[in-house]
């Protein structure tokens, strides 16, 4: 391969000047990218993608016409992130005459704020402990109503668990917890059924209920379906005032907030469906190999890829980043067409507040308690988060890794206990995708396409694929 390539630039080094286009030539790794980066060059610079319509950036191989355009290339663009398959990247930096762009990583200065990539989806989820703010204090569990039992825990260095509240048997004065001045205690929280749970706590004169979602959506319960749902942040049961509330990240993950306990519910989603280990340390979870739903202890066992989530283009707020970020390279490697681009990204970032708008509105038709999305992969967080869309579950992290048993598990609890009303699955993975297929098909629940990387013949512009998807999710997750 390496030999080819050496040939394929000696015989672009010997092409005469007169043969290539006068245009500025640019490469984008992905067709999402290419068609931004189109309509931002206009008529202006010509734009080739390397990735073909239908393939899967994740394993994309780039082939020697690919090489060929890359080393003739003005500008290159890549959404990087560990987006592309190493051997593609790998190839634009190493051939690109011109300077190679990782333009997801850029976007930030226009304003969007990248969400992590949580390989393990039972993590991703609220990491609730205990504080006290100001004297030392014991939290007391006083009392439990739900259909199950409920354990919290600490598991310490050695990985013993250090159990703190335990109703199974029997709510007395062990079931609490002592909090020196100005600190907190992370702990793991374990449900044995789905359902509704308050739990009543107490500590020096205050009381106060905190109320769980545990493997169900609250809005379909009476009492929490007017409630404010913590689905994320790093939030503690906490003694502040005279008063027990929840405090810790706000909603939107940046600043700090306080909660009132009746008037928020804590959401324990159906993924984080755990089978309980068979450590005989762990038998006050129950019986070995029984299912637990499990919010994790903070910090122990999170796994992240070390970058962020790379499908930013799924927020058509992020797809108006895009182009100014392509812009701003292409000013600078062709500076007498600046007026050209400053005209083309106006105009094209005009259609894409249109669609912005048009996407918000067809989400906004499905009813609160049917936005639910379960996908084949993780892809589509920036979706979800834009558009108020909850992303349930998916079948694995990426198109590489097969489930487990596990996973299957929770997957069919999840599209149970949600009720889910339709799956979504992307045409160019539908042959990885019979777990899911199989699972709905089983469950009696529609099959419907969304579309996440890359186009097909009929979707293949930027602005079709999001509109697209937009018609898919209110069509199939309006119904009755």
């Amino acid at each position: 391969m390496r030999k080819l390539i050496a040939v394929v630039l000696l015989c672009c080094c010997a092409c005469s000047p007169a043969a290539q286009s006068k245009k500025p030539q640019v490469v984008a790794t992905t067709p999402v990218l290419a068609d931004i980066a189109q309509n931002v060059a206009g008529t202006r610079a010509q734009v080739k993608g390397l990735v073909k319509p239908g393939a899967d950036p994740h394993s994309y191989e780039p082939t020697l016409a690919d090489v060929r355009a890359i080393a003739n290339s003005k500008l290159a663009l890549t959404n990087h992130l560990l987006l592309e398959e190493q051997s593609l990247y790998r190839a634009v930096r190493n051939n690109s005459r011109g300077p190679v762009i990782k333009v997801g990583e850029e976007t930030p200065k226009y304003g969007t704020r990248m969400l992590p990539l949580v390989e393990d989806i039972t993590l991703d989820t609220v990491w609730l402990g205990m504080r006290v703010d100001g004297t030392t204090a014991r939290m007391q569990m006083t009392a439990k109503r739900g259909p199950g039992d409920v354990s919290a825990y600490l598991t310490t260095s050695f990985g013993s668990p250090q159990v703190y509240l335990n109703s199974a048997d029997g709510i007395d004065q062990r079931d609490g917890v002592d909090l020196p001045a100005g600190a907190h205690t992370h702990m793991s929280w374990a449900f044995t059924k789905p359902g509704i749970y308050q739990i009543d706590f107490a500590a020096k004169n205050a009381r106060n209920s905190i109320t769980f979602a545990v493997g169900v959506d609250p809005a379909r319960s009476e009492l929490t379906k007017n409630m404010e749902a913590l689905t994320q942040g790093h939030e503690d049961i906490t003694l502040k005032d005279g008063k027990i509330l929840i405090t810790g990240d706000a909603k939107d993950g940046r600043n700090k907030a306080s909660f009132d306990p009746t008037k928020t519910v804590i959401v324990v989603p159906p993924a984080a469906l755990e089978q309980i280990p068979p450590d005989p340390r762990f038998r006050f979870l129950g019986r070995p190999g029984h299912e637990t739903y499990m919010l994790a202890q903070a910090v122990i066992g999170k796994h992240v890829h070390g970058e962020v989530d790379p499908h930013m283009w799924q927020d058509v707020q992020a797809g108006i980043a895009y182009a100014k970020v392509i812009r701003d390279h292409l000013k600078e490697v062709d500076p007498a067409g600046s007026a050209t681009y400053d005209r083309n990204t106006r105009q094209y970032e005009a259609r894409l507040k249109k669609l912005d708008e048009y996407v918000r509105g067809q989400i906004r038709a499905i009813p609160k308690a049917q936005r639910h999305l379960v996908t084949t992969h993780d892809a589509y967080g920036y979706l979800g988060k834009a558009y108020g869309i909850n992303v349930a579950g998916f079948v694995s992290p990426n198109p590489a890794v097969e489930p487990s048993s596990r996973d299957l598990v929770a997957l069919t609890r999840t599209l149970q206990n949600l009720h889910v009303k339709a799956v979504f699955l992307e045409p160019n993975l539908s042959a990885r995708s019979k777990d899911l297929t199989e699972t709905a098909k089983r469950l009696h629940i529609a099959i419907c396409p969304i579309h996440g990387d890359t186009f097909t013949e009929e979707i293949n512009t930027y602005e079709k694929m999001m509109a697209a998807n937009a018609d898919s999710l209110r069509r199939c997750l309006e119904k009755k």
